[in-house]
């Protein structure tokens, strides 16, 4: 299922586009915020595969809210009533720029546009996990630091922590990294057996979960009382991972 967020200061525009949603997409789930202030706070908890972003907003523009997110995961479709702001969208890499009101065709388009992409994405994801499983156990994930290259076992490594542009990498041994990149980029070292991403700032370590606490999504107790929250779209399938009856 296709989790979508859509962002728009305008009540009415916000119910038309669920409205043709639910009409013309199947197998999705939508969450809509008229506050792109109220969408940053939310936006991590929810991990969307997609975002519906208006342009012009009055608390802040579009373009203002992306450069506030700490990183970006989502397929990104602009909706707006001008056309000048195209050169714009295409420099954010958004692979949609809807002009209100929105068709039909185009608004069906860019949501099969995005799908392919997100399948591209799960795919490489797969296949790097198949490589690694076929590579020696003795293989190490390298991170580069604090002008070192450490050479870590991934059974050493409770979670990965996102910090805006910085990643934080917990270990067994307490002892923390930190390294300059997103945890989007980090993350594909870990492409490893039992390391699951929870939440847009979170990747755990499956082997490393003492406690699950029921609540929204959830939050987990991690080796060395290392806590990680659960996004609400990603608990059940962490649940089936950890085989839970809940």
């Amino acid at each position: 299922m296709l989790n979508i967020l859509l962002i728009d200061d305008e009540r009415n525009a916000l119910e038309v586009l669920e409205w043709k949603l639910t009409k013309y997409i199947s197998d999705i789930n939508i969450t809509t915020c008229s506050s792109p202030v109220k969408a940053l706070e939310v936006i991590g908890d929810l991990c969307p595969d997609i975002v519906f972003l208006d342009v012009q907003m009055p608390e802040m523009s579009g373009f203002s809210f992306l450069e506030k997110l700490e990183e970006r995961d989502f397929e990104l479709i602009f909706t707006t009533a001008f056309e000048e702001f195209a050169l714009q969208a295409i420099r954010e890499d958004a692979i949609g720029y809807l002009l209100k009101p929105i068709d039909k065709t185009e608004l069906i388009s860019a949501v099969e546009k995005a799908k392919d992409n997100i399948s591209k994405k799960h795919l490489a994801l797969k296949l790097d996990a198949i490589l690694y499983s076929m590579k020696p156990s003795s293989v190490k994930i390298n991170l580069s630091a604090d002008g070192k290259i450490y050479f870590l076992e991934p059974q050493d490594v409770v979670m990965l922590k996102s910090d805006k542009s910085y990643t934080t990498v917990y270990l067994v041994s307490k002892k923390q990294i930190v390294v300059s990149k997103t945890l989007k980029e980090v993350e594909k070292k870990f492409q490893v057996p039992n390391f699951y991403r929870v939440h847009n700032s979170y990747l755990i370590n499956l082997n490393h979960v003492k406690e699950y606490m029921k609540k929204d999504g959830g939050e987990l107790m991690l080796t060395n009382d290392l806590t990680a929250s659960v996004s609400r779209n990603k608990k059940g399938e962490l649940i089936e991972k950890l085989k839970l009856n809940v």
